[in-house]
């Protein structure tokens, strides 16, 4: 699920996300702006490290990013929000029952076949809760089991109850090859997957290096590695601090990096070629745990009304954002409309003091979402302040971030915007079991009216139930459980290169362009 810190979730940003969605406003296409050349190296700047590589493992979107060079998944969703082929060349949903065809010959970078069996692997693993993977609820519906009929090339997939966006969660789930099933410790420094590109140096901290593979033919839409203008290689370098991204694109030293803070503006006008992606960049959890200030309610409710949300968003997305509307925001958005401006309790300082005056909160936030988030963060500190708490602002790194959400706890503040196209991927993060008990509900949220809503809604077909989902979501934000409060359009900008980025990167989309 791709949770970010900058902004896009399981996909456009530098925290945490959950799930990417499809498209976006691209003003440019690939191979629009020049010649393409083929070979050379086309390297992209991250602004995390992506920790442990299994990619099954986190929902952080670094590792969504370098996933998409080494994995693939049965079908993809393209710009206009449809399902289309990736490994999978067909398929059918009949209530309960999902049914993939297999392409034919598809093969692992180590050479060995990938068969129906083996997506039958990945989704036993996903789908057991002691292996705690994050896509569980997320990806892949609780419950679902599969078959595989190896002659035939099927996979029949059973969910134990209605699933309405179901193809849009297999679209996010990385399929893994035998040999990373079979010796799972491999995968958190190597790939085992069927991607078009293979891993071939891991410098944590620093660089991750992948080279292509050819005949590799089954990419989205029938993408292949046989096309003009391709990188031979492909380097994925951390880079954490924005201002420095944005000096090496300029420099022509790093061909890609997503930028959203005050460097925008520059890059616009050096007319470098962007993709750009409607994501959530404010998004503000509470720690709803025994034991923490803002376990209490009329704490959480003080919290938020203590603040200036619209002055908040201003500063965080340099003047350029938007009021998030929605919990699901990545396009092509399954259900659009408004479940949060109604619901979102008005500012009130003085009724905030009473509840606010000697409370002590811990607030973190990724020092990797640029210079914008840093200035609205401080403002945050300072309203709550004035209005009687003490605050202790951390700023943290992606890992460090994400070992304090999903590890130790220590937080009561955590601005960590969590980006997915359709709202029942957001489920597991806003009920259910916490992270003691192996899920993902790191805030520990346990609203009634959220999960009786999403229950109605999960019963309806698709988009039928759209206006139940937006109903759930509303009652999570009328209570304070969370506060959405800006969105933005993040940019991703090459130099020398252009590429396709639908809320993550499309590796089979890079060209290389001739200097």
């Amino acid at each position: 699920m791709k949770l970010t810190a900058t902004a896009l979730g399981l996909c456009v940003t530098t925290a945490m996300l959950a799930g990417c969605g499809g498209g976006g406003d691209d003003p440019g296409s690939p191979s629009g702006g020049g010649d393409v050349v083929d070979g050379g190296t086309f390297t992209m700047a991250i602004a995390g490290d992506p920790g442990k590589l299994d990619p099954h493992s986190s929902a952080s979107t670094q590792l969504f990013t370098v996933n998409q060079l080494a994995y693939d998944n049965l079908v993809a969703v393209n710009g206009d929000g449809e399902i289309e082929p990736q490994l999978a060349s067909e398929w059918t949903v009949d209530g309960t029952t999902v049914t993939f065809t297999l392409n034919d010959n598809i093969t692992c970078a180590d050479g060995s076949d990938f068969t129906a069996t083996t997506v039958v692997d990945n989704v036993a693993y996903v789908g057991d809760p002691k292996n705690k993977s994050p896509y569980l609820g997320t990806f892949l519906p609780v419950g679902a089991t599969a078959k595989a009929d190896d002659a035939a090339g099927t996979v029949t997939v059973t969910l134990a109850q209605p699933a309405p966006f179901v193809l849009n969660g297999f679209a996010s789930l990385p399929m893994v090859c035998e040999s990373g099933l079979a010796d799972r410790p491999s995968l958190a420094a190597e790939t085992a997957g069927t991607g078009p590109y293979e891993l071939t140096e891991a410098v944590p901290g620093d660089h991750y290096t992948y080279q292509i593979r050819d005949g590799y033919a089954w990419g989205p839409d029938g993408a292949s590695t046989d096309e003009n203008g391709m990188p031979d290689t492909v380097v994925m370098k951390v880079v954490q601090n924005e201002g420095t991204a944005a000096n090496l694109l300029l420099s022509g030293e790093v061909n890609a990096a997503t930028i959203q803070g005050p460097d925008v503006k520059r890059l616009d006008g050096a007319n470098l070629f962007s993709n750009s992606t409607p994501a959530m960049v404010g998004e503000q959890w509470y720690n709803h745990n025994e034991g923490r200030e803002t376990s209490d309610a009329e704490v959480r409710m003080a919290l938020t009304t203590a603040l200036d949300l619209d002055e908040l968003a201003s500063v965080a997305t340099a003047g350029e954002g938007t009021p998030a509307t929605t919990l699901a925001s990545l396009a092509p958005t399954s259900c659009p409309g408004d479940s949060i401006s109604e619901a979102l309790p008005a500012q009130d300082v003085d009724a905030a003091k009473a509840a606010l005056d000697g409370r002590e909160v811990t607030f973190l936030y990724s020092s990797a979402a640029g210079t914008a988030v840093s200035a609205a963060a401080e403002l945050a500190a300072q309203q709550w302040e004035a209005a009687g708490a003490k605050v202790t602002t951390k700023a943290l790194d992606e890992t460090a971030l994400q070992g304090v959400i999903f590890g130790t706890g220590d937080w009561d503040i955590a601005w960590v915007p969590l980006n997915v196209s359709s709202p029942d991927q957001l489920v597991p993060f806003l009920s259910g079991p916490g992270v003691a008990e192996g899920g993902t509900n790191f805030a520990g949220i346990d609203n009634p009216d959220y999960t009786a809503a999403v229950q109605e809604a999960t019963a309806m077909n698709g988009v039928e139930g759209c206006d139940t989902w937006l109903e759930a979501e509303s009652n999570l934000v009328a209570a304070a459980d969370l506060v959405p409060f800006a969105n933005n359009q993040v940019k991703t900008f090459g130099n020398g290169a252009e590429f396709e980025y639908p809320g993550q990167l499309v590796p089979t989309s890079i060209r290389m362009l001739a200097k």
